[in-house]
């Protein structure tokens, strides 16, 4: 998939958004402080979203006898006896997953956990489903013949990329942000 989001308004730069086809899960690229405990992988069907599910696993595997009841015990039971913000994930393709986030790993943050917690699982679920992008902005050259001829023709070439941005939205403003670069930089360099 290819998309040319912007031009230009004298149609002489350009930015795609392009599927990044080659990303690595995000979950055991970068790191993280989110655990994640998977519930459900609808028999198999989903790989678990994080192999050892951190700290607590132990306790939600005491707690999950019926696992689906087992999720307000749980979340109850983090929150009161190691002070950690449980959210679930519910996503439509994917494995029902909590993730938490413990309250020491928290405070530096300089953002909500519950808001860190949620752009962790946006990030992997972004992933999951395919939605990593990278960006390409062009330039349109004009290439004149040397043999005397009156012929030219333009093509694009590209002056810079990005990839591995998990998201469509997040992907677009990029793109959006880059493209403003290079004609505020043109701008620049052909002011009087």
């Amino acid at each position: 998939m290819t998309e040319i989001i912007a031009t230009t308004d004298d149609g002489r730069f350009r930015v795609r958004l392009v599927h990044d086809e080659y990303t690595t899960n995000p979950r055991e690229d970068f790191d993280h402080l989110a655990h994640v405990i998977t519930i459900d992988t609808h028999l198999g069907q989903y790989a678990p979203v994080d192999k050892t599910g951190g700290p607590l696993a132990e306790a939600w595997n005491r707690v999950s006898r019926d696992r689906w009841k087992g999720i307000e015990t749980f979340t109850r039971w983090a929150g009161i006896f190691h002070n950690a913000i449980v959210i679930e994930s519910r996503p439509p393709r994917g494995p029902v997953s909590l993730w938490y986030l413990m309250r020491d790993d928290a405070e530096d943050l300089g953002m909500l956990p519950e808001a860190y917690l949620d752009a962790e699982r946006k990030e992997y679920e972004a992933w999951a489903d395919g939605e990593v992008y990278g960006y390409i902005v062009e330039e349109a050259v004009d290439w004149v013949r040397t043999d005397g001829e009156a012929e030219t023709m333009s093509t694009w070439e590209e002056v810079d990329s990005c990839w591995g941005h998990y998201g469509y939205e997040w992907a677009a403003a990029e793109a959006r942000r880059a493209l403003a670069f290079y004609t505020r930089q043109r701008q620049v360099t052909t002011a009087p």
